[in-house]
């Protein structure tokens, strides 16, 4: 995805990330990072933005109905409320000779930090610790479900995307946004099964979603509560 700009005759500008796809009409989303547009490849940029205007009144609340709905960034200090799986979890953040290994015990998230008002510090060594977690955790259930789905298991990668869960390519190379690991299992496997059926269908046609449907049965309602859930998933 690349990142534009919508000027407004009022001269607000408004950030949007677009992605061109072979498709005939113009499609937006309003997620966590924003407004996401995805066009059809050979329109161009003058009839896109045209179009977008025209669309500015619904884009503006969309926007202003999302950031009333984020909550509130999370304070970076010594029982700071976190998600692990779905669990509530909290950071236990203490001071100490050395920065040391992070450690999970008893429900809290061990952070020693020789400095704990850099917050950078802290956020940093909390998100390797996901990352690291996530990449066994993710590993294991892609292992599951590929067996499921008669496929070799494919190369995984984590992601850092702003707008997307995962992702499949043609290479069979599978990435999977580290985020995911706050969230409650079945939603995890969800995502799995979703790029994982890409592996038979590269694409989002019927016959994707019976194979998503073939290795997750209710992916509906994941798939909305997943949706429901992405602003909390992006707090950090």
């Amino acid at each position: 995805m690349s990142e534009y700009h919508l000027a407004l005759p009022d001269g607000e500008c408004i950030p949007y990330q677009l992605e061109r796809r072979p498709r005939r009409t113009i499609g937006l989303k309003i997620g966590s990072s924003g407004l996401i547009v995805h066009a059809p490849k050979r329109i161009s940029q003058t009839a896109l933005e045209s179009a977008l205007l025209d669309k500015a009144g619904w884009i503006r609340k969309k926007l202003q109905q999302m950031a009333a709905s984020r909550p509130a960034p999370i304070r970076w200090e010594d029982g700071a409320a976190l998600k692990l799986l779905g669990n509530d979890i909290r950071l236990s953040l203490r001071a100490d000779t050395r920065n040391r290994k992070v450690t999970f015990e008893q429900g809290a998230l061990h952070v020693r930090l020789t400095d704990t008002s850099d917050s950078d510090a802290i956020v940093a060594r909390v998100v390797q610790w996901y990352k690291k977690e996530a990449l066994a955790d993710f590993e294991r259930r892609l292992q599951l479900y590929a067996a499921r789905l008669g496929v070799p298991v494919p190369r995984l990668y984590l992601s850092n995307a702003r707008s997307r869960w995962g992702s499949c390519n043609s290479r069979s190379e599978i990435r999977l946004n580290w985020r995911l690991l706050q969230a409650p299992p079945h939603l995890i496997n969800y995502v799995v099964c979703h790029e994982l059926a890409h592996l038979k269908e590269m694409n989002h046609s019927v016959r994707f979603w019976a194979v998503v449907e073939s290795l997750y049965p209710d992916y509906r309602t994941a798939k909305r509560t997943l949706k429901q859930r992405s602003a909390d998933l992006h707090q950090f």
